[in-house]
């Protein structure tokens, strides 16, 4: 297992590789009960979704940890199942069967863009600039969704879109605790701080009467038979369902690309080029995930940008996408246990995440605004639209255009000019609400 994972290459072991593939886990255990919830909207019965969910996320990262061997966990996208539930169900009326029949259609197109390198070749395009941009941009993003999470800053008034919270609520004065004792622990060098971190804050949570404890921890997994291969491919193919298809299919391309770059960037996996090795590998461990997930009854699956929790703990290699597709798998069981981590506990690990990922925004130009402000754009639009997908299409429309217009279009790769239209056309399709 030793050599099949490298470990000697990547200088870890099977406890770097375990605490960190545990971290990961922590922090995004909670898709098993948010994205059911967010479906249920669409009308894809909550129990059955649970046992879909898990079982996605196991499919996609085993086919991650034993094919791309790297530490990056796939689980359903949140902006793509809010997408089909709240946009393609609610508001524009297709039933979810044929919502699914887009997703499988996006992941076959995945699947023969990876196979043909098409996507590698797109990824390799991008400048460095933007590259780095993506790994600051998530990494701030994730502050922002745990600084959202531990109550620490709430939505405000028009004019004021966001402020501080209540600091005096106990939830969020444990957050704040449990935040200081992460620090301090990754400050003495301890290792496992964000799992001490994010377990201590759930114990003090249950302490403190904050979380209930469940009424039980073992529960057998719902049945798959009301929504599994229910979905309708040949609905999803009629052409007034066009634009759905390629919304679907470019939010969730994009959003892998910018995830597998930033978070191997932070990660140290990057050549003296700036490009992933073997990339096209994590890239099909997800476009088959994106086909499974839909015939097993939810959305796109991707790479999480969660998983930089436990590259902060050292994950460098497929084992630690290992334990976390492990833990899922026991989550068909332990759901209640695993899903016991409160949004104040795992927010923390959010938060911290953030200060390790703005690093490579040294690598920025400065003095040259047409690769600093599309590099901008890319990180403050992903977190000040909420959407990771907005800010890179911005960033890499404003890259080319920048580039076109300042007589410089010949430093922009093919492949560049390809992702900025098709970031271009992302807005021409995305449905009007």
């Amino acid at each position: 297992m030793k050599n099949f994972f490298q470990f000697e290459h990547h200088k870890t072991s099977y406890r770097q590789e375990t605490l960190a593939g545990v971290t990961t886990f922590l922090t995004m255990a909670y898709i098993i009960i948010v994205n059911p919830a967010i479906l249920e909207n669409a009308g894809i019965p909550k129990g059955p979704s649970v046992t879909a969910t898990i079982l996605a996320s196991v499919i996609g990262t085993v086919i991650m940890a034993f094919w791309a061997r790297r530490p990056f966990a796939i689980a359903p996208y949140m902006s793509e199942n809010a997408f089909v539930a709240f946009v393609v169900v609610k508001v524009m009326g297709y039933p979810w069967q044929v919502a699914l029949g887009a997703v499988f259609i996006a992941g076959a197109l995945f699947t023969l863009l990876t196979v043909f390198k098409v996507r590698s070749w797109l990824a390799e395009s991008i400048p460095l600039s933007l590259k780095a941009s993506f790994a600051v941009g998530i990494g701030l993003f994730l502050t922002f969704i745990g600084l959202n999470e531990t109550g620490l800053v709430v939505l405000g008034v028009p004019g004021a879109p966001v402020k501080l919270g209540n600091i005096s609520q106990p939830s969020v004065l444990l957050a704040v605790a449990g935040f200081l004792l992460v620090v301090v622990l990754m400050a003495r060098r301890i290792r496992g701080a964000l799992v001490i971190g994010i377990i201590a804050t759930t114990i003090g949570s249950i302490a403190l009467h904050i979380t209930p404890l469940p009424t039980r921890f073992v529960s057998l997994p719902p049945s798959l038979s009301p929504i599994m291969f229910k979905l309708d491919i040949a609905g999803a193919l009629n052409v007034h369902f066009f634009p759905v298809v390629m919304v679907i299919f470019i939010m969730a391309f994009l959003d892998t690309v910018g995830t597998l770059i930033g978070l191997s960037m932070r990660a140290d996996l990057l050549d003296e080029n700036g490009n992933l090795p073997e990339i096209e590998k994590p890239m099909l461990a997800d476009a088959l995930a994106t086909m499974a997930a839909p015939l097993l009854g939810t959305t796109t699956t991707g790479a999480y940008i969660e998983s930089a929790a436990g590259i902060e703990e050292g994950g460098r290699t497929g084992f630690s996408a290992l334990v976390v597709a492990a833990l899922f798998a026991l989550s068909l069981f332990f759901a209640p246990l695993f899903t016991i981590v409160p949004p104040h506990a795992y927010g923390i690990a959010l938060i911290v995440i953030g200060s390790f990922m703005i690093r490579p925004i040294t690598q920025l130009n400065f003095d040259d605004f047409t690769e600093l402000i599309p590099a901008f754009l890319t990180v403050v639009l992903m977190i000040f639209t909420y959407n990771i997908g907005v800010g890179m299409t911005s960033g890499m429309i404003a890259y080319a255009l920048l580039k076109l217009f300042t007589g410089r279009a010949a430093e922009v790769k093919a492949g560049m000019w390809v992702l900025a239209l098709l970031s271009l056309s992302l807005f021409f399709f995305l449905p009007k609400m």
